[in-house]
């Protein structure tokens, strides 16, 4: 079992910045990997950014040179987001890949606006 708790996000300007955080406990040492998803009002989650414990990351296309995603072992992961657009705006959830399951965070609302 492993718990995702989430904080950051919130309002922001275009162009501005938000750093996002999610402390992982429980299980965490049978972690696979580590992703922040996201769902826009009528649409399906995506896959924003993911990564493993050895740096290997992976990032949707229109987030690269923008989001950096990164994780202290497991026990936390971050999401620096710069130069928010409008279309960043979704619901974003932290995730947690086990060999069985995967474990989400409760989400939090990023609403990027003027």
């Amino acid at each position: 079992q492993v718990s995702l708790v989430e904080s950051g996000g919130g309002l922001v300007q275009p162009g501005g910045s938000l750093r996002r955080s999610c402390a992982a406990s429980g299980n965490i040492f049978s972690i696979l990997s580590m992703a922040w998803y996201r769902q826009a009002p009528g649409k399906q989650r995506e896959l924003v950014a993911s990564t493993t414990n050895d740096g290997d990351t992976r990032d949707k296309d229109s987030v690269k040179g923008r989001f950096t995603i990164s994780t202290d072992n497991y026990r936390f992961l971050f999401l620096q987001m710069n130069n928010l657009q409008p279309e960043d705006t979704a619901v974003y959830y932290c995730n947690a890949r086990h060999p069985l399951h995967h474990y989400w965070g409760q989400g939090t609302q990023v609403t990027v606006s003027s």
